[in-house]
């Protein structure tokens, strides 16, 4: 039994390691999932809660880690493991079962998991997780006293410090399909004899002497003949998706006026000017301090030959009541806020690209002053 304890320590002590950094690499990223489930339960009294919880959840899942790996405060360690991954357990059950988050977000961007591998993964974790509870009064340390206590906080202000950070600046590694030196143009492409998607159409018809309801498939309806329609009156029809297609890594991306009247897309994607955007999901959201030196810096740019254009979900009221108190003087078009808040983890931050691809991006606490742009960008 001590081989089966110690194969499930270190199993399970690296996969909550590498999950929870993968999560502190990028805390608002998985905070937006947290907000997803909130959502989902029916709790959007939580989703302020968001960014807070998903900052300790990632804490909490590297130090679990790294606890368990040594055999420190094993007691406490296993009814941690075990508490969080019944809950967890349950959570992916519910939305693979119901079909309602299609990414748990347990390994951030890195990984996409369907909600049943969600599910397959969190009981496979619950099987190596149980002899680690059964056995936790006869797991030692591999410390002292004194190193227990040094391993626990060392562990919890290392992971703590690496997680406000790429909060307050941008995630150390990027797996988006937005990241530095992607194409988004490519990224949208859907490659030559992709599969498609399937579905299934049901057609409802009512027998007009008897009033008996009869459904169908296409399939069964292309083989009814005149007599056969003759008789029947068309009652409903409905449409299900019964297998997925091919999903370009960017979908439902599009850059509209304000007005939702011309779409510009193409303009800012296949343009051969530096095209420097600045994305403030929401604006209602978005810290305004820095606006004030965005806008001094889209003034220049724009002498010098760039571009600057301002992207937002927001309502045209709300972007118009910004820009005055603010005295923006760039226009602003809309996208929808899904893919702003994947583009880039900063409300505002600011992206540049150059014929669809993504040059370089910045959060606006690492705003490069105008120099570094003209001598990097703009020559």
């Amino acid at each position: 039994m001590n081989i089966i304890v110690t194969i499930s320590r270190v199993f399970v002590g690296v996969l909550f390691i590498i999950s929870g950094l993968i999560k502190a690499n990028d805390p608002l990223g998985f905070s937006y999932k947290l907000a997803e489930y909130f959502t989902v339960f029916g709790t959007e009294w939580a989703i302020p809660l968001a960014l807070p919880l998903s900052m300790f959840i990632c804490v909490f899942e590297v130090v679990a880690g790294v606890l368990t790996l040594t055999g420190t405060r094993a007691r406490f360690t296993a009814w941690s493991l075990m508490s969080m991954i019944i809950f967890f357990t349950f959570l992916t059950f519910y939305s693979a079962y119901f079909n309602k988050v299609t990414d748990c977000g347990c390994f951030g961007d890195a990984i996409k998991l369907t909600p049943w591998q969600s599910f397959s993964k969190d009981i496979i974790l619950l099987l190596f997780i149980t002899p680690i509870f059964l056995y936790r009064n006869k797991i030692q340390s591999v410390f002292e006293f004194k190193g227990d206590w040094i391993t626990l906080v060392l562990s919890t202000v290392a992971t703590t410090w690496f997680t406000v950070h790429c909060y307050n600046h941008l995630p150390v590694k990027d797996f988006r399909p937005y990241a530095i030196g992607k194409n988004i143009n490519e990224g949208m492409a859907i490659p030559e004899g992709a599969p498609q998607d399937e579905f299934k159409i049901t057609f409802t018809y009512k027998n007009k002497q008897t009033g008996a309801i009869e459904t169908l498939v296409t399939e069964e309806l292309t083989k009814k003949d005149s007599v056969w329609f003759a008789n029947f009156e068309y009652v409903d029809r409905k449409e299900e998706k019964i297998k997925e297609g091919y999903k370009p890594p960017i979908h439902d991306f599009a850059i509209r006026s304000l007005d939702g009247s011309t779409d510009v897309t193409e303009d800012v994607l296949k343009n051969e000017k530096p095209f420097f955007l600045l994305v403030m999901y929401d604006v209602t959201k978005s810290n305004l301090q820095p606006l004030n030196e965005f806008n001094a810096l889209s003034q220049k740019i724009i002498e010098n030959g760039g571009e600057f254009i301002g992207l937002t979900a927001s309502s045209y009221k709300l972007v118009e009541e910004v820009r005055h108190e603010n005295n923006l003087l760039f226009e602003f078009y809309n996208v929808d806020e899904t893919q702003l808040k994947t583009m880039i983890r900063a409300n505002p931050g600011l992206m540049l690209v150059k014929n669809g691809t993504v040059i370089n991006m910045w959060h606006y606490n690492d705003l490069p002053d105008f120099e570094t742009i003209k001598n990097n960008y703009l020559k």
